[in-house]
């Protein structure tokens, strides 16, 4: 069996939540687990000479983290990636600030990678890029002449044909999609969208484009969890968790869990908390809503106004409604490790997952597989998030309606436990059978089917 090459920007260990490993280590954890693998990625050092990768090892896996220098990271990461596909992808026009220069950035980082791949590739590897740091990677080893099965897969939603051709460099990157062999993504109108701005392919049949000159197919895999080992944390007594119960008392939680970022619907959401306690004094003290908000993207303009604009929303509720021994809103910018994490979930009565647009929302899920079965809280879920596709027992709400949102937190409260414990078991049902291993190697299997036997 030959090797599977990871290839992402991130690779384990770097900027992972709660340093235990973001969606994409978890997800591919299972699939890792079964073969010899490669995971080349970004090391997070940046250096004006970069030193030699460095590699280290996780079981089965050679783990190769190369280094950027200033000029690549300002240009690949910060500006192409996070101040232009970032916000393009998310629908917030407004915030794309688009360069020739970063593009160019965006192109050589990728070229880069290629170089830092090219001294590792075998001829029988397997080779899985992730997200969109790495559009042109394909096209890239391509030109190289590597020959090797490529499959691609998209993390972020993809947005609608007239909001992806204002980007005005769109053409390049969907040809630069078609050399991989397989692109996938988080839902089926992410995939429509993807196809609706290729135009008029020369051919189409089924999921198969032939266009640039290359026939690729199309493919939906829902990102999952590892759903029984989560469930497994939640249930395990936690030092975290009783000190939170303690805290609590008698007062319902809710819970919302999201990197700081524009996309999350954080200040709706925040919003809309502050309105169900206007509206319903008799709540007030009997509820807490826990925001944990790590920091991301400390160094772009528009990450470091969203702080201290919910910095600033935050102390306004817990100003107006705050008493001598109850703070109504816990407002937390740092990680904690998914153990922990597990542990909030199970606690609360709500968890409150709001983002404006979201390829899929891994904590909606997480949530799920937390709750204790004879008694479990209410998911609340942006219909904008990938994961309401799958998970018909949340409460759906449109992000930015504050006072949907407010309505929905107090439905979840006060729902009976009947229609809780019937919600939570048609999720439940969902995320344990769409695991993180079910994505992967779905994945894999159809990238396999593209090359002949």
């Amino acid at each position: 069996m030959g090797r599977l090459v990871v290839i992402s920007n991130r690779i384990p260990g770097h900027g992972t939540r709660g340093g235990n490993g973001g969606g994409l280590a978890v997800g591919l954890n299972a699939a890792l687990a079964k073969r010899p693998s490669l995971w080349l990625g970004w090391s997070g050092e940046v250096a004006e000479t970069p030193p030699p990768p460095e590699r280290r090892h996780s079981r089965r896996t050679e783990i190769v983290g190369v280094a950027l220098t200033p000029a690549l990271h300002a240009g690949f990461y910060a500006n192409f990636a996070n101040s232009i596909l970032w916000p393009l992808f998310h629908y917030r026009l407004g915030l794309v600030e688009y360069r020739r220069a970063d593009y160019a950035a965006y192109l050589e980082a990728n070229e880069w990678i290629a170089s830092a791949l090219m001294n590792e590739l075998r001829p029988d590897d397997t080779i899985w890029v992730h997200d969109y740091h790495l559009i042109p990677l394909a096209k890239v080893l391509r030109a190289r002449g590597v020959t090797n099965p490529i499959g691609y897969f998209l993390h972020i939603p993809f947005p609608a044909t007239e909001v992806f051709r204002c980007l005005p460099v769109y053409r390049e990157l969907v040809e630069a999609m078609a050399h991989y062999d397989l692109v996938g993504f988080q839902t089926e109108s992410d995939r429509i969208q993807f196809v609706d701005v290729l135009g008029a392919p020369e051919k189409r049949a089924g999921d198969t484009i032939e266009m640039f000159g290359r026939v690729f197919q199309t493919g939906v895999f829902p990102i999952g969890i590892d759903t029984s080992a989560f469930a497994a944390f939640a249930a395990k007594p936690s030092v975290d968790g009783e000190r939170l119960a303690a805290n609590l008392g008698d007062r319902k939680l809710a819970i919302g869990v999201d990197r700081l970022d524009y996309s999350k619907g954080l200040p709706n959401r925040v919003a809309a908390y502050g309105e169900f306690l206007e509206r319903n004094p008799d709540w007030r003290g009997k509820v807490q809503y826990l925001q944990i908000a790590p920091i991301s993207r400390g160094e772009v303009s528009n990450y470091r106004a969203l702080r201290r604009e919910l910095d600033g929303a935050a102390g306004r509720i817990n100003g107006k409604y705050a008493d001598f021994d109850w703070t109504p809103l816990r407002y937390v910018n740092r990680g904690f490790p998914r153990g922990t994490l597990a542990a909030f979930y199970r606690r609360a009565r709500v968890g409150l997952v709001t983002p404006l647009r979201d390829g899929m929302n891994l904590v909606a899920k997480e949530f799920v597989a937390a709750q204790p079965p004879d008694d479990p809280g209410v998911l609340i879920l942006s219909e904008f998030a990938g994961a309401a596709v799958e998970l018909s027992g949340a409460l759906t709400i449109n992000p930015y309606d504050i006072d949907a949102i407010a309505d929905a937190l107090q439905r979840a409260l006060e729902m009976p436990l009947d229609e809780r414990v019937s919600r939570w078991r048609a999720d439940f049902d969902v995320v344990s059978t769409n695991t993180a291993a079910f994505w992967a190697e779905s994945f894999l299997s159809a990238l396999a089917a593209t090359r002949p036997a």
